[in-house]
């Protein structure tokens, strides 16, 4: 099983075995909204929008894997454990929107 931290660790293998390193911050940024726009295209034309005549299809598990790589490397280069990041957040949803949405039954 991988874990965010294994993840993390495997981006930074993969990095730091270049000399250009990470990116600056905000080049990451671009990045991650680059392949964010990459999934929203893949989402886009599976729920019904026509791709224009010769763009691909694209694939999402692809395009989500881009995004966890490029989201590790800015979390990584910033000093942020993602396991950590991720804990904080759901404790965060659980107490604000606990009573948010009516809860299934059984």
């Amino acid at each position: 099983m991988l874990t965010l931290k294994a993840l993390q660790d495997e981006v930074d293998a993969w990095i730091s075995q270049f000399e250009t390193g990470y990116f600056p911050p905000l080049l990451q940024l671009a990045r991650l909204t680059e392949e964010l726009g990459e999934l929203a295209r893949v989402l886009s034309h599976r729920e019904g929008k026509t791709p224009k005549p010769g763009e691909a299809m694209g694939e999402l598990e692809e395009e989500i894997g881009d995004l966890l790589f490029v989201l590790a490397s800015l979390a990584n280069s910033q000093g942020v454990d993602l396991e950590a990041a991720f804990k904080k957040t759901m404790a965060k949803v659980r107490q604000r929107d606990r009573d948010r949405w009516k809860r299934r039954q059984g």
